[in-house]
């Protein structure tokens, strides 16, 4: 049993540990930068440590401030979250060289499955599907047009560092691609210090369907189910739900399968999600493996009702996995709820929150470390909270969700709570007749 955790990050994720700490009687320690001294993790942890100025350089991503919380608080784990630190190889190592055990994978787990070639080459001799594509990097302007033409048009170019869309172009014909490729490899290096890119053939219509994994050191694997993450703008998901209304139990299975082959073939420990794109034809194919928690872990949560930071924590103090491969039992729908402007281009939408009321009532969560008076701070991610509903039916949870958004009350601040609410009443989107391009035709009234 770990005595004391710092927690690596801010915000709900922050927040959604701590609780979870304390029903395990693990005391937390908090870390902030001064932008978020007001922060409700702060205030809820057993004790908190200032670790430098906003910017996330001075404060989140700075390793030697952390590891000093770390010592004068005399904590024996970190918790990464997500974000910032998460997935950073280098982050992990420093930790067990200092004494801390990093709750998540192993350094060479996170280094294995962060590059996205090495990722791809260790799919394919486990048998994962992957997307067609070029082989390694691509190592100039002329080879990426000769294996296009190979290939075919569209393909999309990637980042082998990268994530949230960051590096990523997607070229239609050779027209576009001397553009692509200079813009996609500026944008990764200046991400991801690595320009590195390489080359897939692009999935049109595809679902972003990922499954929810979790494995111990004793080798033991199993997966938690399936989420949809289909509703994305600019390859950021705006709405998970589980199950996904494009599943079905054979599918289901033969992703849960593949999924558990990604995990064995690198011996996962600890939770993770693996994400596959689903063309319309239902095959699938291996796109990355996250290995941290992910922002949208509650809807599974909430569907197989299992507290999978819990599992984080126990799986990280050495014990066996104690979940097995799930069908979902509910259904749950995850709104983000973002301080942003969807009516001018979701532009982030920072300042003091006037008035808050949150949501209440049977089949509704909210995971939120806001509060009326609380300062929505410039230099971090926009998101407020999540919005989470769960029922016997995806019509009854959507019904709920609509339900639930309506009274939502954030003043002072622009929210994504009126797109929200239009998306609920989209009969595209209650259908279940969507997939990642869905928002390039949707209109905000």
């Amino acid at each position: 049993m770990f005595n004391k955790i710092l927690i690596a990050n801010r915000g709900e994720i922050a927040l959604r540990v701590i609780r979870t700490c304390r029903e395990m009687g693990i005391k937390t320690v908090a870390v902030y930068s001064t932008a978020d001294r007001d922060s409700l993790h702060v205030k809820f942890a057993d004790e908190a440590v200032c670790i430098g100025k906003p910017q996330s350089y001075d404060s989140y991503l700075n390793v030697a401030h952390l590891m000093a919380a770390a010592e004068i608080t005399n904590a024996d784990a970190i918790h990464p979250g997500y974000g910032f630190l998460a997935e950073n190889a280098k982050f992990a190592q420093i930790c067990g060289d200092n004494g801390l055990k990093f709750i998540g994978p192993t350094p060479e787990m996170i280094s294995g499955m962060g590059d996205k070639i090495t990722a791809k080459e260790t799919m394919i001799k486990a048998g994962v599907p992957v997307v067609p594509g070029g082989e390694g990097l691509l190592q100039s302007l002329d080879e990426a047009i000769g294996i296009a033409k190979g290939m075919g048009y569209p393909i999309i170019l990637k980042a082998t560092a990268g994530g949230g869309g960051k590096g990523m172009r997607i070229v239609w014909d050779e027209s576009e691609m001397e553009r692509a490729y200079t813009t996609a490899k500026a944008e990764a290096g200046a991400a991801f210090s690595n320009d590195g890119i390489y080359m897939e053939k692009y999935v049109e219509e595809p679902r972003h369907i990922e499954i929810q994994i979790a494995g111990d050191q004793y080798g033991n694997v199993c997966h938690l189910s399936e989420r949809d993450c289909s509703i994305q703008r600019r390859h950021q998901k705006l709405v998970e739900e589980s199950p996904s209304c494009f599943m079905t139990s054979e599918l289901r299975y033969k992703m849960g399968e593949a999924a558990k082959k990604a995990a064995a073939a690198i011996n996962y420990e600890s939770v993770g999600t693996v994400e596959f794109l689903v063309d319309k034809n239902r095959n699938f194919y291996f796109m990355e493996m996250n290995t941290r928690i992910q922002v949208e872990h509650c809807v599974t949560e909430e569907v197989i009702n299992f507290d999978l930071i819990k599992e984080q924590i126990k799986i990280a103090m050495g014990e066996r996995i104690s979940g097995r491969d799930y069908e979902p039992e509910m259904c749950a729908i995850e709104c983000r709820i973002n301080a942003e402007d969807p009516y001018n281009d979701f532009r982030p939408s920072p300042g003091r929150i006037t008035t808050y009321h949150q949501p209440g009532g049977h089949g509704v969560r909210v995971d939120s470390h806001a509060y009326e008076g609380y300062v929505i701070p410039p230099y971090y991610d926009s998101m407020i909270g999540k919005l989470i509903t769960m029922a016997q039916t995806r019509e009854e949870a959507i019904a709920t969700m609509y339900r639930a958004l309506s009274e939502y009350v954030i003043e002072g601040i622009k929210t994504t709570i009126p797109f929200h609410l239009q998306l609920m009443k989209d009969e595209r989107f209650r259908s279940g007749n969507f997939n990642t391009k869905f928002l390039e035709s949707f209109v905000l009234r």
